[in-house]
């Protein structure tokens, strides 16, 4: 295993009441359309946006050293588009590109944020969203000021179900290789008499962190919850989904009058992991009824974490970073042959659902490197830590995180600092289904193993004292 650590720490003690914060918002939502939505196989073509989308950042300070976090409304953000936003918001105000933390929500329906040619209409969102985001970590430390912080965690497990179940005999239909040896399936029919038991767990814990300034104002909110996304959005509308309504509920039970409170919501360890109950299916719900009532429910919880837990005026502020090699996956060569047939087959009705799609991917990964260099990162803030991972990870690798590091509470944010699509574990592998099928999952099977390690190591980097 080849990685390289770099690891940064302020070594001045820090003062009592030193922390300083701020927090900005910043709009990206698309200027000119239609624009393409990704989240989903196919072309979706989108014409409006049925609510705003925002890069939302705090900012740290304290006994000189800063962090970043920043929370983006998309899908996913690849690391060349986060590397040259960092460098942005880096020359903008110091703080260094290895103290920032950017992640995505992971709503599906948000435009491309991967685009070369920055004279498109994708490449002018791409280079907008860039822009944006320096802007968002920048004003929010330009308004960095004495504050206070507190930290907590909830147990709220009504909202989450593993997608991914074990199911009878001859209820998994063909992978879009063709292949008949997954005995777990994602999202399988609500409420089907094929169900046996869900493949793994959910992770309860509803992370609340709360900074106020020093005479008690809300001045940011980032909640951090494992659930994949809500969905319910008709007619190929822009939304954050419930990640953006969580923010402007939040601000309108803590802070309706202040346009500078910012909440966010990050997400966990979500990959495996949604909003569907499929043991007792649910009535139809309108558009956006379920993220409103969602994104309700996790807003009160917030209000309260926030009212109820102990703030200081200090927190040491550690970052550490390392950049881990690992092998892209090849396709077999009966799963190339399969690919290439697909491609020439033009009766798609004969082909498994999405085989052109997979084949595609295949010939993609045939073709590409070998291997890439992934960012890791894990982040102190006083008491508690964050682990930064850049696939949607499989709520296991989560808890097992949680239960492993040095220092606790700890929480990890996904789709941080790059995406390389799913990342399960090596049973989950054995178990097939769509989180495991080439394409989908692009690295190696062992990498979730290897990811977990480097994180911990970092873990415990930041929590020595």
């Amino acid at each position: 295993m080849k990685w390289i650590l770099a690891f940064a720490i302020s070594t001045a003690l820090p003062a009592w009441g030193a922390l300083r914060a701020g927090a900005s918002a910043a709009d990206i939502t698309p200027q000119e359309w239609p624009v393409r939505l990704i989240g989903n196989f196919g072309l979706s073509l989108s014409l409006r946006a049925h609510d705003p989308l925002h890069v939302r950042a705090l900012v740290l300070e304290d006994a000189g050293t800063s962090i970043a976090i920043a929370v983006i409304d998309s899908c996913y953000v690849k690391r060349d588009v986060l590397d040259e936003a960092k460098a942005l918001a880096s020359k903008l105000t110091g703080i260094p590109s290895s103290h920032m933390l950017i992640s995505a929500t992971h709503t599906h329906s948000a435009p491309p944020s991967m685009a070369g040619d920055r004279t498109s209409l994708e490449g002018r969102y791409v280079q907008r969203l860039i822009d944006q985001t320096a802007a968002a970590i920048a004003g929010a430390h330009k308004r960095l000021a004495p504050a206070r912080i507190g930290y907590a965690v909830r147990a709220v497990p009504d909202e989450l179900f593993n997608r991914r179940w074990f199911m009878k005999p001859g209820a998994i239909p063909p992978n879009p290789y063709g292949e008949t040896h997954d005995v777990a399936r994602m999202n399988p029919p609500a409420g089907s008499a094929d169900l046996l038991h869900p493949a793994g767990p959910t992770d309860p814990g509803f992370s609340v962190v709360s900074v106020r300034s020093a005479e008690g104002k809300p001045i940011a909110l980032l909640g951090n919850y494992s659930l994949h996304y809500v969905g319910g959005i008709t007619g190929n509308q822009v939304s954050a989904d419930y990640f953006g309504e969580f923010a402007r509920l939040v601000k309108q039970r803590l802070a309706p009058d202040d346009d500078g409170f910012v909440a966010m919501m990050s997400n966990g360890t979500s990959g495996d992991v949604n909003n569907i109950d499929f043991v007792h299916p649910r009535p139809r719900a309108e558009p956006f009824e379920r993220i409103r009532a969602v994104a309700g429910r996790m807003a009160n919880h917030a209000a309260e974490i926030a009212a109820s837990i102990e703030y200081r005026d200090s927190a040491t502020l550690r970052a550490a970073e390392a950049e881990l090699e690992l092998r892209y996956r090849k396709p077999s060569a009966k799963q190339l042959a399969f690919a290439k047939a697909a491609l020439d087959e033009p009766d798609e009705s004969k082909l498994p659902r999405n085989a052109k799609a997979y084949a595609e991917r295949a010939l993609r990964l045939e073709a590409g490197p070998a291997a890439v260099m992934v960012k890791l990162q894990a982040l102190r803030i006083g008491s508690f830590a964050v682990a930064a991972i850049p696939f949607e990870v499989l709520t296991e690798i989560g808890l097992a995180i949680k239960e492993r590091s040095a220092i606790k509470p700890v929480f990890t944010i996904e789709l941080a600092n790059g995406h390389w699509g799913y990342l399960p574990t090596p049973r989950h592998h054995d178990l097939g289904g769509y989180e495991t099928w080439l394409g989908t999952n692009l690295v190696e099977r062992e990498a979730s193993v290897k990811i977990t390690d480097v994180i911990l190591q970092l873990l415990g980097q930041v929590a020595a004292p």
